[in-house]
């Protein structure tokens, strides 16, 4: 069974989901891939998991690095969990390139593309926690958001990220 909840933000009406445990989504309302990887019907429901996320994402949208992170479980191949895995080393106001993350999954002994580490942080999930909105182009420039480059700018700004517009 999937668990869902919608939470009000500063970027708008947030979607958690959750296996009961962890959390598996977390997606700006009307993203790109919006609610990909719920395949089953879902119960919206109050979850210990839920409070956690909303308490990290309160701390996050004042402007405070969470000192914590809920428990994560997002659903997705074996190279796009890597990925995720990477974005999650990304340290709070700092910034990575695609092709950086390129490099990064061939020290880890797999092949990938830059295009490639594109595709699966497009598809990433858990927005805003696993901070895929911390990945820019080569040239230090914003690129693709799936919940929207608006909002990208939105959390690089709050995290005193400088950037190319």
């Amino acid at each position: 069974m999937n668990y869902i909840k919608d939470i009000e933000s500063p970027v708008g009406t947030l979607t958690l989901a959750s296996d009961g445990q962890s959390l598996t989504g977390l997606w700006i309302k009307n993203q790109k891939y919006y609610g990909l990887g719920i395949d089953e019907p879902s119960k919206s429901i109050d979850l210990p998991v839920f409070a956690e996320t909303k308490r990290w994402l309160d701390l996050y949208f004042s402007g405070t690095n969470p000192d914590f992170c809920p428990p994560l479980n997002p659903k997705g191949t074996e190279f796009r969990q890597e990925i995720w895995k990477l974005l999650t080393q990304i340290p709070y106001g700092q910034t990575v390139t695609y092709g950086q993350l390129s490099q990064m999954m061939k020290e880890n002994g797999l092949k990938s593309s830059p295009q490639a580490v594109g595709g699966a942080v497009g598809h990433n999930p858990i927005s805003i926690i696993i901070p895929c909105h911390r990945v820019l182009g080569s040239d230090g420039t914003l690129t693709g958001y799936a919940g929207g480059l608006e909002n990208k700018m939105k959390f690089l700004e709050l995290e005193n990220i400088k950037y190319e517009k």
